[in-house]
C-alpha cells in the first residue's frame, strides 16, 4: 500500500491521492515562498527554494551522512547501506529528502510536448498523524519526502517554491535475498539492538552472528530519523537471514514532555486510537500481519503532574484497545521509571476507566548493564510474565560486527517480536 501522491508535469492532476497531501487545493496558510531563500538546489527534474538557514546534504558525495528529521535540513539522494546514524533519534522539525525514483517508476517525456517546467504552488500539505508526506514525480525521476513539526505551513511553502521538469537523477540500487521462512512462534528470547535508521542487508547479515532481534521504527509523528531501506522486501529478506523484529510507531508524546509532537490532556484517548490506526497501516504496507506486536514509544516524562500521567495512561490504554480491534498485540516501550512503572499502577490511579487495558508486553529501558528482564522493583514480575519483556539495559554506544560499525542501544529480550 502507497502513501504518496503522483503528479504528472503538465499540470497538476492527482493520479493517486493518499493521506497527507491534496493536491491542488491551495491553503490560506501558505501563499508566499518561503522569506529569503538562501539559494535553489536541484535534483533530477526538480528545483527547490531553500529556506535560508537550511544546510543542504547531497548525499553522493556524503554517503555516511544520517537523514534526520529533527532539524531543519534539505537531503539529495539515497545515503549508503551504512550512515552514521546515533542509535535513537526522537522528535520532528520541518525537512525534505529527495531521492530518485525506482525506473520502473519514471515516466518518460512525451516526445511531442516541449519540456516545460510545472510550478507546484498550489500543493497543499495537509495533516497526517504521523506529520509526513510522499511525493512521487514521475517525470521528474524524483520522490520527495517532507515532515513537519509545529509549522506545517513552512514545508507547505518550501514546496510551493519548487518546479518540476523532465529529469534523471541515479537509479537506486536495489538489494536481493531469498525468500523468508514463517516463524509462528510469538515470541524470543536472545539479545537485540535499536538504532536510529534502519542498517542496510549487507549490515544485517555482518550482524547475525552477534544479534538475533532487532528493532524497527515503522512510523509517527516523532520518528526521528529516515527510513530509507525499511520496505515490504527488507523485513522478509532480514526475517529469512535468522532475525526477529520488534516493530515500533513512535507517535505523539507526554503533554509534560519536551518534545513538538505531543498529545493533550484533552485529546490523549483519540490521539491514542489514531495511533494505533496509523501504525497497523504502517505494520501492512511492510508486511508484518495480524497477530504480532506494535510497541509505542512513550519517552520519559514528569511523574510530578499527575494530568499528564493520567494523560499517558488514557492514551496507552485507547492505544492498546484499537490495537486489539484491530487484531494486532500491543507493546509499550519506556522508561521503568516513568511510563513502565505508571503502567505498572495503573489500577491505582483515580479518575481511570474500570476496564483499563494493559499492553501485552513492555519494552523498559534501565541502564544498569544488567542483562535480566526481572527483579525490577517498579514491575511487579507477576506482570507481563512469561515472555512479555524486553529491557533496554545500555544506551546508545558504537559497536562493531563483521567489520562494520553501528551505533546502538542493547536489549535482552524475553519478549514479543516479528
Amino acid at each position: 500500500m502507497r502513501r504518496a501522491v503522483i503528479l504528472s508535469i503538465g499540470g497538476l492532476g492527482a493520479v493517486s491521492a493518499i493521506v497527507g497531501i491534496a493536491a491542488i487545493s491551495p491553503g490560506p496558510d501558505a501563499t508566499a515562498l518561503p522569506e529569503a531563500p538562501a539559494h535553489t538546489v536541484e535534483y533530477g527534474g526538480l528545483r527547490i527554494a531553500v529556506p535560508k538557514g537550511w544546510p543542504v546534504y547531497r548525499l553522493d558525495g556524503d554517503p555516511h551522512r544520517c537523514v534526520r528529521f529533527d532539524e531543519h535540513a534539505v537531503y539529495l539522494g539515497a545515503p549508503s547501506g551504512e550512515p552514521h546514524c546515533p542509535a535513537r533519534v526522537v522528535g520532528r522539525t520541518e525537512a525534505i529528502h529527495v531521492t530518485a525514483l525506482p525506473a520502473a517508476e519514471r515516466r518518460a517525456p512525451d516526445p511531442g510536448r516541449r519540456a516545460a517546467r510545472t510550478a507546484l504552488s498550489t500543493l497543499k500539505v495537509a495533516p497526517a498523524v504521523d506529520r509526513q508526506m510522499t511525493l512521487d514525480l514521475p517525470q521528474s525521476g524524483v520522490r520527495i519526502t517532507g515532515v513537519y513539526g509545529a509549522d506545517r505551513a513552512l514545508l507547505e511553502r518550501t514546496l510551493r517554491s519548487a518546479t518540476a521538469g523532465p529529469g534523471a537523477p541515479p537509479e537506486p540500487e536495489s538489494e536481493e535475498f531469498d525468500e523468508p521462512e514463517e516463524r509462528p512462534r510469538s515470541w524470543h528470547r536472545g539479545p537485540g539492538f535499536d538504532t536510529c535508521s534502519a542498517p542496510s542487508r549487507r549490515t544485517m547479515r555482518a550482524w547475525r552472528e552477534a544479534y538475533s532481534i532487532a528493532n524497527i521504527y515503522i512510523g509517527g509523528a516523532a520518528r526521528g530519523c529516515a527510513q530509507p531501506r525499511l520496505t515490504r522486501s527488507w523485513v522478509k529478506d532480514v526475517r529469512a537471514m535468522g532475525y526477529r523484529l520488534i516493530p515500533t510507531y513512535v507517535g505523539p508524546q507526554a503533554p509534560c514532555s519536551p518534545f513538538r509532537a505531543r498529545f493533550g490532556k484533552d485529546d490523549a484517548t483519540e490521539k491514542g486510537a489514531l495511533s494505533a490506526e496509523d501504525a497497523v497501516a504502517k505494520a501492512d504496507e511492510l508486511g508484518i500481519p495480524e497477530g504480532q506486536p506494535l510497541y509505542f514509544d512513550i519517552e520519559a516524562y514528569s511523574r510530578k503532574d499527575k494530568g499528564c500521567r493520567k494523560a499517558v495512561l488514557r492514551f496507552m490504554h485507547a492505544w492498546t484497545d484499537r490495537l486489539h480491534e484491530l487484531d494486532y498485540r500491543s507493546g509499550v516501550y519506556s522508561s521503568v521509571s516513568s511510563g513502565i512503572k505508571d503502567l505498572a499502577e495503573a489500577d491505582r490511579v483515580a479518575g481511570l476507566e474500570e476496564d483499563f487495558t494493559r499492553p501485552d508486553a513492555i519494552w523498559f529501558a534501565r541502564w544498569d548493564g544488567r542483562r535480566r528482564v526481572h527483579g525490577e522493583k517498579h514491575v511487579p514480575d507477576d506482570l507481563w510474565h512469561p515472555h512479555r519483556r524486553i529491557k533496554q539495559y545500555r544506551g546508545g554506544h558504537a559497536e562493531k560486527h563483521g567489520g562494520i560499525k553501528l551505533h546502538v542501544d542493547s536489549n535482552i529480550v524475553d519478549g514479543l517480536v516479528y
